[in-house]
């Protein structure tokens, strides 16, 4: 079993940190802890009862009844890119982040843009080495003057500069609007994962209040006391391990998302400032100036180019990720390469506690119903001693108990209330007690019992109604709807303006590299018109041109 932590995502796609910090939260917290759940055979039973099993089993048994019971291999036709480590086949295995095929075919699809940038940084600085050795070594000669070549190079420069900060105010815009898409991708999974740790506390609250519950001195028994303590331990090393990792993971992934924004404003501003520096200088006529800005910018276009191609591998594996997920939640019984970090597969944490929750509530609501039936709805006489307390008058409903014996879900009887109104209920067979402790109105229970049993009541219902929650743990649910919520809300967002930043930046760096060439070709036409004119006033012809 692979093991993903968000911090070796830290150099990956952001987008990818983002849904492989959630998976390895709950990944983590069961693999860090090699918890034991009920015997195999103890569980399997019950499932035939209608209680618990494995995910293995269950998973097992649910693909025995469906047609979905094969491998699924997610995103498979947009992964169907060439593999540089195949050979340069087409990659079959589709969406897998483990498969180093996988990054290899996806980064592939970036290759263009690096190899633009290879080949710009390459041969634009072959062109300069060229034009610096000729300048510096062979002999000025006389130059030719062409108006239409100055015209054309001088429009052709304005054009590029226009269109350069255009692509600056775009790629701007662009990452402002990639920044808040990812926070608040980022936000919507770090809330996922604390309302997972928040409810996990609170079952364990209940379990401990459980602990505590006695009526007129009856409890649960001490068997049922130990394994309260057992899964108790197991849920609060759980949650306390998922709260430290969402907090330290979240972290680190917003301090990578600032780094890049600020490093894409910076970048969107230096583009702009040299790119006006640029047409500024050269049309003043400043060549050493104009020179230093050529090699700053080569550089700039290169990694420009480089940082495109980095971001539309990101949009790439962003639309796999998101074309995985709606086809996990479309099959979710299909073993898929997500089987490795999907906190549903490894759940061992959630299949005990639901079954001890269950177990409890239903142990508290018998606790609760043999004091009802064997002391409060007796008439004891005076000498019965502590099952005396001048109880009086109808008998009090008992507690409607919401599982079998076999945890199954029961229904109520006519005569018994249940968990939500039981108190309310009861509350009408309280009667006024003396300093003694004795009844001195009609009724079944004193108040104090009364507040045991309420305590009993409460803590039954709070287990009782956190069981859908770890039933959706259990069978994937929650991770399907935090699938499904990503799918629908955010991935447009995210696949959108991922697209706006590798479009953005590669306008900036085509704008910028054009406007660069034609800093150099208006610099040359520039200066034959210069030396032209020189060699006209030397031979005495006074028709110059009146414009500089």
């Amino acid at each position: 079993m692979l093991h993903f932590r968000s911090q070796d995502f830290l150099l990956l796609p952001v987008f990818l940190l983002i849904s492989s910090s959630f998976f390895s939260f709950s990944h983590g917290v069961s693999q860090s802890y090699h918890l034991q759940t009920v015997p195999s055979t103890e569980v399997i039973n019950e499932e035939h009862n209608g209680g618990l099993v494995p995910w293995g089993t269950r998973r097992s048994l649910a693909e025995g009844t469906t047609a979905d019971n094969s491998s699924l291999i997610l995103a498979e036709e947009r992964t169907h890119r060439r593999d540089p480590l195949d050979n340069y086949k087409r990659y079959t295995g589709g969406w897998n982040i483990s498969e180093r095929h996988y990054w290899a075919s996806v980064g592939f699809s970036a290759a263009p843009l690096f190899l633009i940038a290879a080949i710009w940084f390459l041969g634009f600085g072959l062109c300069l080495l060229l034009i610096c050795l000729c300048y510096c070594c062979c002999q000025r000669r006389r130059y030719g003057y062409s108006r239409a070549a100055y015209a054309c190079s001088l429009i052709f420069l304005i054009l590029f500069t226009i269109a350069a900060i255009i692509g600056c105010i775009v790629l701007y815009t662009g990452q402002g609007k990639f920044h808040s898409s990812t926070t608040n991708t980022l936000a919507y999974v770090v809330k996922q994962a604390n309302t997972t740790a928040e409810n996990l506390r609170n079952v364990s609250d209940y379990l401990a209040a459980a602990k505590r519950i006695g009526v007129d001195q009856v409890f649960l028994p001490s068997d049922m006391m130990a394994k309260i303590d057992e899964v108790q331990t197991k849920i609060n090393s759980s949650a306390a391990t998922l709260a430290d990792e969402t907090a330290k993971n979240s972290d680190s992934i917003q301090e990578v998302l600032d780094i890049v924004r600020w490093a894409l404003i910076f970048l969107a501003a230096v583009m702009l400032l040299s790119t006006f520096l640029g047409f500024l200088f050269s049309i003043l006529g400043m060549q050493f100036l104009v020179s230093i800005l050529v090699i700053i910018g080569w550089l700039l276009v290169a990694g420009t180019f480089i940082l495109s191609g980095t971001f539309l591998l990101l949009h790439n594996v962003t639309e796999d990720t998101c074309v995985s997920m709606g086809e996990w939640v479309q099959h979710p019984t299909a073993h898929t390469a997500l089987d490795d970090i999907l906190p549903c597969v490894d759940n061992v944490t959630a299949n005990e506690t639901l079954y001890r929750t269950k177990e409890v509530t239903f142990q508290l609501v018998n606790v609760v119903n043999r004091v009802i039936t064997n002391i409060f709805n007796i008439n004891p006489l005076p000498n019965m001693g502590p099952l005396y307390f001048n109880q009086s008058g109808p008998s009090m409903p008992v507690l409607c108990n919401p599982f079998y014996s076999n945890f199954t879900d029961r229904q109520c009887k006519a005569g018994e209330v249940d968990l939500n109104n039981a108190t309310r209920v009861w509350k009408n067979y309280e009667c006024q007690v003396s300093s003694a402790g004795i009844c001195t109105t009609v009724g079944r229970v004193t108040p104090t019992f009364y507040n045991q049993m309420a305590a009993a009541v409460n803590v039954s219902y709070g287990l009782y109604r956190y069981g859908p929650f770890l039933v959706q743990l259990e069978d994937c649910t929650f991770v399907r709807d935090t699938f499904t919520a990503i799918n629908r809300d955010h991935c447009p967002g995210l696949s959108r303006y991922s697209k706006w930043m590798y479009v953005g930046l590669a306008v900036v760096a085509a704008a910028v590299m054009l406007s660069l060439i034609f800093w150099v070709v208006y610099a040359r036409e520039r200066r034959h018109r210069a030396y032209t004119k020189q060699f006209i006033a030397r031979s005495g012809d006074g028709h110059l041109d009146k414009h500089p």
